[in-house]
């Protein structure tokens, strides 16, 4: 699998952001991505990975999607993070 350029997490909840190449007019154009996760144990102790969410999941979930909207969308700051 590949690995993200960027990723933000808050509690359980995980942001990572991905960049994938296509054509576009016979031109390769990077267009990145948001992949949402929400990471728990099992009952046997592994970890896993899931898209629900409880209720006390939800504000960190926006704080996550949050920093990762910002990284995506600051053009001044290009490869870096751009909240702390």
């Amino acid at each position: 699998m590949a690995q993200p350029e960027k990723a933000f997490r808050c509690g359980a909840c995980g942001v990572s952001i991905f960049v994938n190449e296509l054509m576009k007019n016979g031109q390769p154009v990077e267009v990145k991505k948001a992949v949402f996760t929400r990471s728990y144990k099992d009952r046997e102790g592994n970890w896993k990975d899931s898209n629900s969410l409880d209720v006390n999941d939800i504000p960190k979930a926006v704080m996550a999607l949050l920093k990762a909207y910002d990284y995506l969308t600051d053009k001044n700051k290009a490869g870096t993070e751009s909240v702390p």
